[in-house]
């Protein structure tokens, strides 16, 4: 690939205020000092955004600084979007097919590939992808002049409701539901090598699926995701003959919820973390009503959505995904995949220009891609190093928390020169061509967004926590393995503008980074292979950011699981936990 001409490209586009479509994955605040500034979240009547920390000026950087961080400077600077994995010849040299393009590859399946996270299953990362667009959906993104939260609507209720699936409930969208009024409607039945299985495609008109939210059809994992809560859905509607719609939801979004606090979020920030936040919560599989032990989102108000999160802290999932994935065992590829790339043979890129080489949405794809969810979620297998031994039927890991996307998030479908149905033209190297006058890079993409919505700087954030900033040396670009010890270097390398300041979401990936790399240097006698094993959870002001809004926003919601009966106990457990294994048993669908 060459980097550089790439590079060129987004800089002029950026410098040239490209304006595009975005579609995504205040408070009393302590100073530096730990003491209250008295300025109040939400000071814009009817704002669906507000700032947990309003009074911290915006960071500013230079927009060229900020491509070179996101792209690299085609030399020695790497950036936050990775290099393609390619197969090379017995010189190093990168091969290409019979149209020029190069031929991507991946690290077997059983091998270790170094990037994996082996604190979390891949599976987790698209439930994050479904839960944002739970909470969220602003519809008028734009790149351009920095712009108040005023002027930015959010579609969705900012609630743990599942209004992505539901939409507005069969009374006003019924076209979603089944003639009960109760059950949601499916689509095709998709197979594994030719046998049916339960998971199904969306309900699709024309190859557009039918959707509360089409975001939901982005790509084939969070599709299928969406697909799981449908079927768990479907699952309680049988289970209670005699309910209401309303009853069945709420006996849905309450079990949802529960698993959000028990198991989704203690995966990331720890279960510390959680357990500080949310006193016994969930001990005994037990609602308690222990008051949550908020500070920066203490006062957030209701169907508030704060832009360090939503822009920030919470864009962690983008580090977390993975270049390739397997659907299910059954997928092996050709005769001839298996030969000429056998490491990649029957996985499938996360997007490619191809839409059979890569799981690109927005289409009805190929009926025997039914996944597997026992290779996305710890149900009947562990994720560890001794699983590699498994080959192709391993838990994928997502990959970790760092300041390194992987290159197919580079050249996003959605801003993609279109070229049929799930497929785009491509470039000389073979990545989908980037539609003139956008932005496709999503490192890029986010950098510009902290910019334009007047986000603090990381360090500034850390301080009004009452938390030490980590110092700029220190925050490296990169990937969080042993090479990359050796081979990051720090963000002030990549501007001046950076030398005492760094972006809100490049600060909290990089400080789970950094507390890796701490970790990891103390692991003196260990392999280098122990040492890659090490997960990174969140770092404490991107931890905190996420799980006390995720806590804020049930608070504030009266119907959420925080407010329930103290009797209440989750119904449909699996090995005496309700969490997404157990979801996806109770759905039927492992």
């Amino acid at each position: 690939m060459v980097r550089s001409q790439h590079r060129r490209k987004l800089l002029q586009a950026t410098l040239a205020g490209v304006t595009t479509q975005l579609s995504p994955f205040a408070l009393a605040q302590p100073n530096a000092a730990g003491s209250s500034t008295g300025s109040v979240i939400g000071q814009e009547v009817g704002a669906s955004y507000v700032r947990l920390f309003p009074n911290l000026p915006a960071a500013k950087f230079a927009e060229e600084d900020l491509v070179r961080l996101a792209c690299g400077d085609g030399k020695e600077l790497v950036g936050m979007s990775a290099e393609p994995e390619v197969i090379k010849d017995s010189q190093g040299k990168p091969q290409r097919d019979a149209n020029g393009h190069l031929i991507v590859t991946a690290t077997a399946e059983n091998e270790q590939d170094d990037e994996e996270n082996f604190g979390l299953a891949s599976g987790y990362t698209y439930l994050g992808q479904f839960i944002d667009h739970d909470l969220t959906l602003n519809p008028v993104n734009h790149f351009g002049p920095s712009v108040t939260t005023s002027t930015m609507p959010n579609l969705r209720s900012a609630a743990f409701d599942l209004d992505n699936i539901y939409g507005r409930g069969p009374v006003d969208q019924p076209y979603l539901y089944a003639a009960d009024g109760r059950s949601l409607l499916n689509g095709r039945r998709l197979t594994r090598a030719g046998v049916q299985t339960n998971a199904y495609d969306h309900p699709r008109l024309q190859g557009r699926a039918v959707l509360g939210d089409k975001r939901n059809d982005e790509n084939v994992l969070v599709s299928q995701m969406h697909r799981a809560f449908v079927a768990f859905h479907n699952k309680v509607v049988v289970d209670h003959p005699k309910a209401s719609f309303e009853e069945v939801r709420q006996i849905v979004t309450q079990h949802y919820q529960w698993m959000i606090l028990t198991d989704f979020l203690p995966k990331l920030v720890g279960t510390a973390t959680m357990s500080a936040l949310l006193p016994d919560f969930g001990t005994g599989g037990k609602v308690t009503r222990t008051a949550p032990q908020l500070t920066i989102a203490a006062q957030l108000g209701q169907g508030r959505l704060p832009l360090e999160f939503t822009d920030a802290a919470y864009r962690l999932g983008h580090s977390l995904i993975r270049p390739v994935y397997r659907l299910n065992t059954e997928m092996r590829g050709t005769e001839q995949e298996r030969r000429i790339n056998p490491a990649l043979s029957g996985r499938r890129q996360i997007f490619a220009a191809s839409g059979n080489a890569g799981l690109n949405g927005f289409r009805a794809y190929p009926p025997e891609w039914a996944i597997d969810w026992n290779l996305y979620f710890e149900v009947d297998r562990k994720l560890d190093l001794a699983s590699l031994n498994q080959g192709p039927a391993r838990v994928q890991a997502a990959y970790k928390i760092d300041t390194s996307l992987v290159n197919p998030l580079a050249f996003l479908p959605e801003f993609s020169t279109p070229a049929g149905p799930g497929s785009y033209a491509r470039d000389k190297d073979g990545n989908p061509l980037t539609k003139m006058g956008n932005i496709s890079n999503l490192a890029q993409r986010n950098l510009l967004r902290g910019q334009q919505h007047a986000l603090p700087s990381g360090q500034d954030v850390a301080r009004a926590m009452g938390i030490e900033p980590i110092a700029t040396r220190d925050l490296m670009v990169g990937k969080a393995t042993v090479e990359g010890l050796a081979e990051n270097k720090s963000i002030a390398e990549y501007g001046d503008s950076f030398a005492n300041a760094a972006p809100l979401w490049f600060y909290i990936l990089a400080e789970a980074q950094y507390a890796w790399n701490q970790r990891v240097k103390a692991m003196v006698s260990a392999s280098d292979s122990e040492r890659n094993a090490v997960p990174t959870p969140m770092g404490p002001v991107g931890g905190q950011i996420v799980a006390q809004t995720f806590i804020a926003l049930m608070k504030n919601d009266p119907r959420s699981i925080l407010h329930a009966n103290l009797d209440w106990r989750p119904s449909y457990l699996r090995q005496g936990r309700f969490d997404m294994p157990a979801l996806l048993t109770a759905a039927g669908l492992v």
